[in-house]
């Protein structure tokens, strides 16, 4: 027969298992609860952290772009031949668009050279100073960056970017005239009276290279 008190000691025991078990228990909750909190506010905090970073991206990205495609009858590279190498000669075969063309500094197709444009657009005469900032004859493609002029008044910066294609499946060329600006505010107004002008151009210029073939 058991001992009365060690029956007792066992009652102890047991309930002293059951209240260690309660207190684990409350504890692992309350850890757990913890927990989740904190990971909750982590990550509202990292939510928060990246929607401001895209924010501030989104505003910082404010250059925008225009572009125009058509084709003309000369050849490729006879067409980029004019703007690469002859571009003081675009005002003989563009006379209505162009008033002259100067070479201020370096050579008319070297990167960094500085080029003077005087041309008429709306009905008014207007002045560009170009720096060259790309050259290639095997894509005939050439890149001038506006540094200052009329266009300048309206626009931080303004890249304009002339790249010429042979025809597929036929005689003539794809040219593409492509604009990447970024306006001085939102009240400016795109650029878009320029792809005509560029157009209408290329085209004085494709008849004046076809009549002397």
């Amino acid at each position: 027969m058991a001992d009365p008190e060690t029956k007792a000691d066992t009652t102890v025991t047991k309930a002293e298992t059951k209240e260690a078990k309660t207190e684990t228990k409350e504890e692992t909750k309350a850890g757990t609860k913890e927990a989740k909190a904190e990971t909750k506010e982590e990550t509202k905090s990292e939510t928060k952290e990246t929607k401001a970073e895209t924010k501030e991206t989104k505003a910082s990205s404010t250059l925008e772009e225009l572009w125009i495609d058509f084709e003309i009858k000369a050849p490729a590279e006879k067409f980029h031949h004019m703007f690469a190498k002859r571009p003081h000669h675009v005002s003989n075969s563009a006379p209505s668009h162009i008033g002259g063309v100067e070479l201020h500094e370096g050579e008319w197709d070297k990167v960094g050279s500085i080029v003077l444009w005087n041309y008429i657009h709306d009905g008014k005469p207007k002045v560009a100073k170009d720096r060259i900032e790309e050259v290639d004859p095997e894509k005939n493609l050439i890149k001038f960056r506006v540094l200052e002029g009329d266009v300048k008044k309206e626009y931080k910066t303004f890249l304009l970017t002339l790249q010429v294609t042979p025809k597929q499946g036929g005689t003539g060329s794809i040219v593409r005239w492509h604009m990447e600006y970024e306006r001085i505010d939102e009240k400016v107004a795109h650029p878009e009276t320029l792809l005509p002008f560029l157009e209408s151009m290329s085209k004085e210029i494709d008849k004046d290279l076809l009549s002397t073939e």
